[in-house]
């Protein structure tokens, strides 16, 4: 075993506030399990956790934020996209979740399905666009075909988005700068909810390139996108944290291609890195 001082020392920040508090706490915990399982020879991996208080812990201990920089090597961010802000001010490299300029999108004629955040009643997102809707909350997501249904929910709920449901074919790609000497690695599309034509295929890849470059993609990008029946595309979702249970998405595509998912988070670990080098 390499001894502990030669590791680089990887923290994963998780928790926070809000909503996600609960999925970042547990996706957190698989990519701090992930790395010390696969990766540990390499990296001494430590939690990072911010509680609903706001207060900082390395190592189940409170710490002060610019203490970090002397404890920490990397940060992986599973928590809100600001977060990787204060991680930025401090100098400390990061991957995971950023913020994406998705003010952006408009200039890549990429849309968006129209929604309403927090919605007050269900006659306030009918007034705007009809059923089926797809409702998001911190635990679920699930379509909604009825008025009465959206409205019990909202009516219980006190945080949900509801988005328009567009019919089409669902592609998920993910998008890795620098892997396998590519600027933009994109991995195969993988099981998805339609048949795709290599000129669908060719469009999706040439438009997450794109996006990646261009929005400030970070280390890592996965994409889900709806192509509807008149071939317009709809951006659904970016997040910027692989799915690491063995069943994902993103395992699967990795299989596709012959990579272990261990050695594209390598990838991403040594990318963001370099920053420090």
């Amino acid at each position: 075993m390499v001894e502990t001082k030669s590791k680089k020392r990887v923290g994963v920040l998780r928790g926070g506030s809000g909503k996600h508090y609960k999925s970042s706490l547990q996706k957190g915990g698989e990519i701090i399990s992930h790395i010390y399982e696969r990766l540990g020879k390499k990296y001494k991996v430590m939690d990072i956790l911010v509680d609903k208080d706001y207060v900082w812990h390395l190592g189940g201990l409170p710490i002060n934020t610019s203490d970090l920089i002397n404890k920490i090597d990397v940060v992986w961010n599973t928590t809100h996209p600001s977060f990787s802000n204060i991680l930025d001010s401090l100098a400390i490299p990061n991957a995971g979740n950023k913020d994406y300029l998705l003010e952006k999108l408009k200039q890549f004629g990429v849309q968006m399905p129209r929604s309403v955040i927090s919605p007050k009643s269900a006659r306030e997102v009918f007034g705007k666009f009809g059923a089926p809707w797809i409702v998001k909350s911190s635990n679920e997501i699930r379509i909604v075909k009825t008025f009465d249904e959206l409205s019990k929910i909202i009516n219980d709920s006190d945080d949900v988005i509801v988005e328009e449901f567009i019919l089409g074919k669902i592609a998920s790609l993910h998008s890795v700068p620098g892997f396998r000497g590519q600027e933009i690695y994109i991995f195969p599309l993988g099981n998805s909810f339609g048949s795709f034509s290599d000129a669908e295929k060719e469009r999706l890849n040439a438009l997450v390139k794109d996006l990646h470059k261009n929005i400030g993609g970070g280390h890592y990008l996965k994409m889900d996108f709806v192509l509807n029946s008149k071939s317009k595309i709809y951006l659904l979702q970016i997040t910027g944290i692989p799915d690491l249970k063995p069943d994902s998405h993103f395992s699967q595509v990795c299989g596709y291609v012959g990579a272990e998912p261990h050695t594209v988070i390598e990838h991403i670990l040594e990318r963001a890195l370099e920053r420090k080098a």
